[in-house]
């Protein structure tokens, strides 16, 4: 019992942290293609994982995981894909907000590793309806996945640090690669060590700063385009 309420208020704050703030920040950056994406970019990650932790939560309040296979596996496959649409929007943040022009092998690379990562996920040697699914299939639809974050990684990063941007911004790569410690080993050990999944908190926590990083960053630059117009306004 004290899993199934500490797993549920986790859920329930995570989803709403990611599609409330996420909404928040396409209502008020729509006329800032940064957050906008930014913004959309939550709300695809908070109703991705609603696909995987709603079924879940009620599995655990109820009847347990076990009667609940199917609707794991289905919720597992549509987070997957909406994870790749999340990295593939993280990208075109990264070239929106460091005015990133031309490089159209890396936007070529993003979309190929995308596609891969999608196509490997719809492939029926995944089993994501099994009890015991392939962890072969799970390595092998994860390693596009993987190169694609890593390359995000690397981009927010350097560039970051290169136009010595705000902490958010310096901190959101790192906090990226916490996601993919954390997800990793569960991909790998997960059904032959289930203790592996409690990395699955720190990862969804990740995930959670992530979200409020761009929020607090939209925020800040809304406050200081506020006063920027006060002191002109008083000027006048």
């Amino acid at each position: 019992m004290a899993r199934a309420v500490f797993e549920t208020v986790l859920a329930v704050l995570y989803l709403l942290n990611a599609i409330v703030l996420g909404t928040w920040m396409v209502i008020k950056g729509r006329f800032n293609k940064q957050y906008l994406l930014y913004g959309i970019m939550c709300i695809v990650l908070g109703c991705g994982d609603a696909f995987h932790l709603v079924p879940r939560v009620i599995a655990l309040c109820t009847t347990g995981l076990e009667n609940y296979v199917e609707a794991l596996g289905i919720g597992k496959l549509v987070t997957s894909i909406t994870m790749t649409i999340f990295y593939v929007m993280l990208y075109f943040i990264w070239r929106i907000r460091y005015e990133v022009k031309g490089r159209h092998y890396l936007t070529a690379t993003v979309f190929a590793l995308a596609i891969a990562r999608v196509a490997l996920c719809c492939f029926p040697q995944n089993e994501w309806t099994s009890a015991t699914p392939s962890v072969a299939w799970g390595i092998y639809r994860n390693i596009p996945f993987t190169i694609l974050g890593i390359l995000d990684i690397a981009l927010v990063i350097y560039s970051a640090f290169k136009h010595n941007d705000n902490i958010r911004w310096k901190l959101l790569g790192f906090i990226v690669i916490i996601s993919y410690a954390c997800y990793i080993p569960v991909v790998i050990f997960a059904q032959s060590a289930s203790w592996v999944g409690i990395l699955m908190i720190p990862k969804t926590l990740a995930y959670a700063v992530m979200v409020i990083l761009g929020f607090l960053d939209m925020r800040s630059e809304l406050k200081k385009q506020s006063e920027i117009k006060e002191v002109e306004e008083k000027k006048e």
